[in-house]
């Protein structure tokens, strides 16, 4: 998948945003989707609560555009990063 530059993301509406107030990952195709749930534990800065309306938010673009989710929970992909990978 080809990176956002700057002016791509920038013209991204809020709400297509799994972490709106922060703008941090994008959900507005399929492949934004898959990444966003790839990269979830990445994202630094937010609160559980946060984590919690940001898997909401990917889950309803996850069917809007198709994607498969197997984790019933953000929580669960915390728990398959290996401990070493932790920050």
């Amino acid at each position: 998948m080809s990176e956002l530059d700057a002016n791509k993301r920038n013209a991204i509406p809020e709400q297509q945003f799994a972490f709106p107030k922060q703008r941090k990952e994008p959900i507005d195709n399929a492949a934004h989707v898959r990444n966003a749930i790839a990269r979830f534990n990445q994202v630094e800065g937010v609160t559980d609560k946060e984590r919690d309306e940001a898997w909401k938010h990917i889950n309803t673009a996850a069917k809007k555009f198709g994607v498969e989710v197997h984790e019933k929970s953000w929580r669960e992909i915390a728990s398959k990063t290996p401990s070493s990978e932790k920050r």
